[in-house]
């Protein structure tokens, strides 16, 4: 209980005084703003590591393999998992969040001046919008976006149910998928709970999955192979199926999601135009295809 409060204790004051200074640097329009946003995140996360006394193992990321857009799916199990992938991994990172962490005062204004990317889950031609919006950022700034394809923490650790926005978002876009798999982190601050224990949590980030030549039909098998490749990441301990308490309300969701991705699949076929970018296209790559006319199904990929 006491780390439980310190840990808090300092965790409010240090969040507290890095938004404030982001974003009184993004109130001035200081040429240094968003170079302290990448700043500020990764300090922020490693803090509230080190803190908590959790130590933690990063295999696989590498910044070569990071350094060039991508859409990051990960499994989501706790808080820290937030702290973690923000504070360790390489590379331009932005998440895309819940709108409700805007309304968090002066943290709120902070994470969108550094330009993390918010989703109304509540109105979804906001959220298609939201997605719309990570997709050009994806190309132009050279970003990685992370997305929590499950929608929420899971309440013990095995996997959720995957939603299709992040899958959509990365063949639109034809910028590769970067599976990442989590463990341990429910053990240092489970969903539902503020206790905080020490411990170790352990992150695998596996290979980019290609996009090239992908269309929206394709999109069940490129969620199926980012699933299996996360549920290899994992701790074998964290590796369950599908709830069956899940299994009725995500099939009722993917019902809704399939029938907005066929139509959308239709017209895909006549409005998909190629948007490339080539200040931001490596050599040697193909240019990112968005379609601009195209909704994304299921945008539910926040953290929370």
């Amino acid at each position: 209980m006491i780390r439980t409060l310190f840990v808090l204790l300092a965790g409010v004051i240090l969040t507290f005084s890095l938004s404030a200074w982001v974003r009184l640097s993004g109130l001035i329009r200081a040429p240094w703003a968003h170079d302290h946003c990448s700043r500020a995140s990764s300090f922020w996360g490693r803090a509230m590591v080190r803190l908590a006394g959790v130590r933690v193992t990063l295999e696989g990321a590498t910044r070569e393999k990071m350094d060039r857009p991508l859409v990051v799916v990960a499994n989501h199990q706790s808080w820290f998992d937030v702290f973690v992938l923000g504070g360790l991994l390489p590379g331009r990172a932005r998440f895309v969040a819940k709108e409700e962490l805007r309304r968090i005062p002066l943290f709120g204004a902070a994470w969108e001046t550094c330009g993390h990317i918010r989703v109304n889950r509540g109105d979804r031609a906001e959220a298609v919008r939201s997605l719309n919006e990570a997709g050009t950022r994806i190309r132009d700034e050279r970003l990685n976006v992370i997305l929590f394809p499950e929608g929420t923490r899971s309440p013990d650790g095995h996997l959720l149910p995957f939603k299709k926005g992040a899958f959509v978002l990365a063949i639109q876009t034809g910028v590769p998928l970067l599976p990442v798999g989590i463990s341990g982190s429910r053990a240092v601050m489970a969903k539902g709970s503020f206790r905080i224990q020490p411990g170790e949590i352990r992150v695998r980030v596996g290979e980019p999955i290609p996009v090239e030549g992908l269309t929206t039909a394709d999109r069940d098998q490129l969620l199926a192979r980012a699933r299996s490749e996360i549920l290899v990441l994992m701790d074998p301990s964290d590796a369950g199926d599908v709830h069956p308490s899940d299994q009725a309300a995500d099939a009722d969701q993917a019902a809704d999601a399939d029938h907005a991705a066929d139509h959308a699949a239709d017209a895909s076929a006549a409005s998909d135009v190629s948007t490339p970018s080539p200040s931001s296209t490596p050599a040697g790559t193909a240019s990112p295809r968005v379609s601009r006319h195209e909704p994304i199904p299921d945008i539910t990929e926040t953290s929370e």
